[in-house]
């Protein structure tokens, strides 16, 4: 893809692939003059306000259901992954007819909360598993010292889940960003997101393989340069739990 993105489109479409040629950035600077931005920055809205939700509900309700288990938690756990197994398709009519009664078509805060929704599910399974790791001898510690609810979760835990944390996020991310479904239907010019801009660079006439390959390298870097910056921290909170 990298290598297609720098070919001109004759070269893009050679059968055999040209793997010797003259590098060019006249993909890339069609794609970025082709209104690019505006559908960047609705993905980077979405993405990160749905992630932030996502996390500020999470911690709580994974520290809900694994260190204050009540007597229904795993029937609660139940219903949150049973909502992952519902496939998109089969509730994109009523929620299709819901944003347009409310007036939110083609609006990205309805991805917002729709996105929030989406990976709220997985990331308190998540959470929890990490919670789950922590010693009870470090939450009677804080408690005998005098630390209160808000104190030990933000103190305490918070510290020592902080891995785990980052590659909940950093999955909530990547499901947020390359979500394409919800957008497609729901969004049109205004508050299209990447995927749905990817989809636009495809042409009935004509070659667009190499600036759908520019494209396509545009819209992956955020999420690379994402899992680089907290490569450390998302190493060690996908292998937490693996060992007891």
């Amino acid at each position: 893809m990298v290598l297609t993105s720098f070919k001109q489109e004759s070269a893009a479409a050679s059968d055999p692939p040209i793997f010797f040629f003259a590098p060019t950035l006249d993909q890339y600077r069609a794609v970025l003059g082709s209104g690019a931005g505006s559908y960047f920055a609705n993905s980077a809205i979405a993405t990160g306000v749905s992630t932030i939700l996502v996390v500020a509900l999470a911690v709580p309700a994974a520290y809900a259901v694994s260190i204050r288990p009540v007597k229904k938690t795993s029937d609660v756990l139940f219903f949150f992954i049973s909502t992952r197994m519902l496939p998109v398709v089969a509730v994109i009519m009523p929620i299709y007819v819901i944003a347009g009664q409310l007036k939110v078509l083609d609006n990205v805060w309805t991805l917002v909360v729709l996105y929030t929704s989406m990976n709220l599910p997985i990331a308190v399974w998540m959470m929890r598993s990490f919670f789950l790791e922590v010693p009870g001898e470090v939450l009677e510690a804080a408690q005998m010292d005098g630390a209160g609810l808000l104190k030990t979760l933000w103190r305490v835990l918070m510290p020592m889940v902080a891995p785990g944390l980052a590659a909940t996020a950093l999955i909530c991310v990547i499901f947020a960003w390359n979500e394409f479904f919800f957008a497609l239907i729901l969004t049109a010019g205004k508050s299209a997101t990447v995927p749905v801009f990817l989809v636009s660079q495809m042409t009935s006439e004509g070659l667009f393989l190499a600036q759908l390959s520019a494209a396509s390298v545009l819209a992956s870097l955020p999420v690379v340069i994402a899992g680089w910056v907290a490569q450390k921290q998302l190493v060690r909170g996908l292998s937490m739990g693996a060992v007891k």
